[in-house]
């Protein structure tokens, strides 16, 4: 079943203080069967967001009263739906703070509709088949089928619970690195390349451009008590992707 299927659950609240923009994507976004509200002032999302708990929030990057980063770096530790931030610039040192932040993704302005609509939609189906998983689907976090969690020494991987844990102690992952841990673990042993995570993870084809993949798995490799200048546990194989050390 398509993630749009069951749009009538998914709330979406946008961050924008562009009023003309925040309403053409919000009459858009409902015209596909989304159900969303539009916060203008960065002052007030951080309580909107913890309060309303919406399913996704679109946040952009320059508002009044506080900025998307600071927003983003405050609901995360109590708000674990997917953030797609947009920026109105191109610089890769926004978009790498987005993730390191917190973001799931980002987009830069102008934003076209259809491809908004896009990848809300591949971000909402996560949350749909970690849905389906815990309902006792047994299987992992992209659908197929395979232990649900996987251990790794002191390492444990949990995609039922959609957790992990290092001696015993509980991550802190966001959702987007909760999903690149366990699509590298539960794939030990082998080589995969950027395109084929971008692909399963996104939904969408790699661009060769986006940095997102590099940067969330510099952000995994210590708190999964990796080294982060001579990882032996998810290692940069030169030309190919990356490979999750089955015994590191």
């Amino acid at each position: 079943m398509e993630v749009e299927d069951n749009n009538e659950a998914w709330r979406i609240l946008i961050v924008e203080d562009d009023e003309r923009l925040a309403d053409l994507t919000k009459e858009y976004l409902e015209s596909n069967g989304l159900v969303v509200s539009v916060e203008p002032n960065g002052s007030h999302a951080v309580e909107r967001i913890t309060t309303e708990r919406p399913d996704l929030v679109v946040l952009d990057l320059m508002l009044p009263g506080e900025d998307g980063l600071s927003i983003c770096r405050k609901v995360r530790p109590s708000y674990n739906g997917p953030i797609l931030m947009l920026t109105a610039r191109t610089d890769d040192l926004d978009q790498v703070l987005g993730l390191e932040m917190g973001a799931d993704d980002y987009m830069s302005k102008p934003v076209r509709p259809r491809v908004l609509l896009a990848r809300i939609r591949a971000l909402l189906r996560r949350i749909k088949d970690h849905d389906s998983s815990a309902d006792g689907a047994g299987g992992d976090a992209n659908g197929a089928g395979g232990p649900s969690r996987l251990t790794f020494n002191n390492l444990i991987v949990d995609s039922s619970m959609r957790e992990a844990w290092l001696d015993e102690e509980s991550i802190d992952l966001t959702s987007a690195e909760f999903d690149l841990l366990w699509l590298l673990s539960s794939n030990a042993g082998n080589v995969l390349s950027r395109e084929e995570i971008f692909t399963a993870l996104r939904g969408i084809e790699y661009d060769g451009q986006d940095r997102s993949i590099d940067v969330r798995v510099s952000r995994i490799r210590p708190k999964i008590g990796d080294d982060p200048v001579h990882p032996r546990r998810i290692k940069t194989v030169r030309s190919k992707g990356y490979l999750f050390v089955k015994e590191a």
